[in-house]
């Protein structure tokens, strides 16, 4: 029995670990049907985190946070922040087709960081010690064609986005959803988009597995 609990220990874990692994979710940009209730499950599923340790220094070169803003997150997004705010129905309409047109010409995403030096640790600023860039499955990158500070979030950003920290910086990075030469910087089809922070100090990789369009 005592041999055999280490080897029944070692399955719960594999178990709890493949039961964790992040679903896969896609970018089909079609009717959803959400509630207010619904917004949690859908930032779950596009958020992901990562961290890069420095074992010299026993600190976390970079700790990051994202929330993919698609298609399907700005729906359920605007349901939400249409209830809480209690808006009209047309107000509601007006701000959800604003927000999906968006989506159709730039990716964009919710980032939380914190590391070794706040300063480098500043993807807005020219002496951060981090690149920023999107990657395909072929390996093509984008670089962002907008990189915020949130240097106050606000109590929308805290409810809404729960990996707001007071030890993490908070960003907004923006990608075109084409670039200059027509390519799709996520092209049909693709099995997954990788979010890569890396640099001098490391290098940490947010993976979002994608469900091709039409595929249940």
């Amino acid at each position: 029995m005592r041999r055999l609990l280490p080897a029944l220990l070692w399955i719960a874990f594999v178990l709890a670990a493949v039961g964790c692994k992040p679903q896969k979710i896609t970018l089909e940009p079609s009717a959803r049907t959400f509630t207010p209730d619904s917004y949690p499950r859908v930032w779950d599923a596009w958020t992901r985190e990562e961290e890069s340790f420095a074992w010299k220094e026993l600190a976390h070169e970079i700790f990051v946070s994202a929330t993919f803003e698609s298609w399907e997150f700005r729906w359920a997004y605007v349901v939400r922040y249409a209830h809480d705010y209690s808006l009209p129905p047309e107000a509601r309409d007006e701000m959800l087709d604003a927000s999906l047109a968006s989506s159709r010409r730039e990716h964009r995403f919710f980032v939380t960081l914190s590391g070794l030096d706040f300063r480098e640790s500043n993807l807005a600023n020219r002496a951060s010690a981090w690149r920023v860039i999107l990657v395909d499955p072929e390996g093509n990158q984008t670089s962002p064609i907008l990189m915020e500070r949130v240097r106050r979030p606000t109590a929308v950003d805290r409810v809404y986005f729960p990996q707001v920290s007071p030890f993490r910086q908070t960003f907004r990075l923006t990608f075109p959803a084409v670039e200059a030469d027509g390519r799709p910087t996520i092209p049909d089809g693709a099995e997954f988009v990788v979010l890569r922070f890396t640099g001098a100090r490391g290098r940490a990789d947010l993976r979002w597995e994608l469900r091709p369009s039409g595929d249940g």
